[in-house]
């Protein structure tokens, strides 16, 4: 057999399907930060995330004989990663609450990358990058998980369609429904407000 990390995701996953585990190690090692990147978008938590992203891959690993060569493993896989960090949300009551605190990690990461270490400039955007958290965390979790999918993971509509069970056009839809819901819960931020927003959810209210 080739070396797995020359093997598309396809042949990954038919490898793996025949009991190769490097193949699947593989794959683990292609999507994990995404995945995580996913979990922690839509939990909120550093820990929540490992623990969906690790869930995510011994359930995949389990399922994979029941995996068809018809889809495409990522979005089998975050269809699992989705319906775990929305559940695990759910039942987690300390999530849900009105505020984001300032050491969120969503809000850590975001302000490390765009401040290139000025502080001053880290505290003006960690206060506006808290309050745009806060406002993606009171979406409801069918637009939270668009969102995510598709202005923070960069998934088009027919992706995240196949991803979350729904035709393109609901995409579509709630895309632009969520974008109404942050800019009111934003007060309708002016382009000076959006400039400080974070790269990928500038495009949330450019249109």
């Amino acid at each position: 057999m080739a070396e797995v990390g020359s093997l598309s995701a396809a042949e990954l996953v038919a490898c793996a399907q025949r009991g190769s585990q490097p193949a699947f190690g593989e794959l683990t090692r292609r999507y994990r930060p995404r995945i995580y990147a996913l979990a922690l978008h839509l939990t909120g938590d550093a820990h929540d995330a490992d623990d969906v992203a690790q869930e995510t891959f011994l359930r995949a690993y389990r399922k994979l004989g029941e995996f068809r060569a018809a889809s495409e493993f990522y979005t089998w896989v975050y269809r699992i990663a989705v319906n775990r960090a929305l559940n695990l949300r759910r039942d987690n009551t300390r999530r849900l609450r009105s505020s984001v605190p300032m050491d969120d990690p969503r809000v850590a990461l975001a302000v490390q990358v765009d401040s290139h270490g000025d502080p001053r400039r880290a505290a003006e955007l960690r206060q506006s990058y808290s309050r745009l958290v806060a406002a993606l965390d009171a979406l409801s979790p069918s637009l939270r998980s668009t969102v995510v999918l598709v202005a923070l993971q960069g998934l088009t509509h027919d992706e995240a369609g196949a991803v979350l069970g729904c035709p393109s056009g609901t995409i579509a839809w709630r895309i632009h429904e969520a974008r109404r819901e942050l800019a009111e819960a934003l007060e309708r931020p002016d382009a000076h407000e959006s400039e400080h927003a974070p790269p990928h959810l500038v495009p949330l209210f450019g249109q």
